[in-house]
């Protein structure tokens, strides 16, 4: 039997990944079955089994890839660009809800609960870098104000739908000029 490429291996880690994305976006992560993903992946279950031992590993994956990238600047035209991203993921993609799962299901899994904590630092520190105030404390105090409120928008979309960005663009930008 020939050997297959890493650059083989990851595609189809990949796909069964992207697979029970749009399940878990559709169905929820109780909804969705292994036999679902195999399904969707359009790949044999021994196929999945070779890259995931189970579902809960499948869901870990899926949670380390969601990193949305913040703005590089904090304008309000910046700020309001990055949220019209956000919609667009929520309306065209259901990102917004995979997220809320994701929220919900790091509350239960210390596993997802550590790469949640992990994503949110991480965010945190890059906004920090961009806020231009005197003291690093006010700086991480406004990092962690804006990255709730970018939080709360992603989970209003989740559950009412297209919403407009611009007032919540609004009340970032009011809480970084103080």
């Amino acid at each position: 039997m020939p050997k297959v490429g890493q650059s083989y291996l990851d595609a189809r880690r990949k796909q069964i990944v992207d697979a029970a994305r749009t399940r878990f976006t559709s169905d929820g992560f109780a909804g969705t079955s292994m036999a679902d993903i195999v399904t969707e992946a359009g790949l044999s279950t021994g196929s999945i089994y070779r890259y995931f031992a189970s579902k809960n590993e499948i869901v870990v994956a899926v949670c380390e890839q969601g990193t949305e990238a913040f703005p590089t600047a904090l304008t309000l035209e910046a700020v309001t660009d990055f949220l019209e991203h956000v919609r667009a993921l929520a309306r065209d993609k259901g990102h917004a809800r995979l997220v809320a799962q994701i929220y919900a299901e790091a509350a239960l899994s210390p596993a997802l609960a550590a790469i949640v904590a992990q994503q949110l630092t991480e965010m945190r520190r890059a906004l920090a870098g961009l806020i231009p105030v005197d003291s690093p404390s006010d700086a991480g105090q406004i990092a962690e104000a804006f990255v709730s409120i970018c939080i709360g928008y992603s989970q209003q979309l989740a559950v009412r739908g297209d919403l407009d960005p611009a007032p919540f663009a609004k009340a970032l930008m009011a809480i970084i000029q103080g």
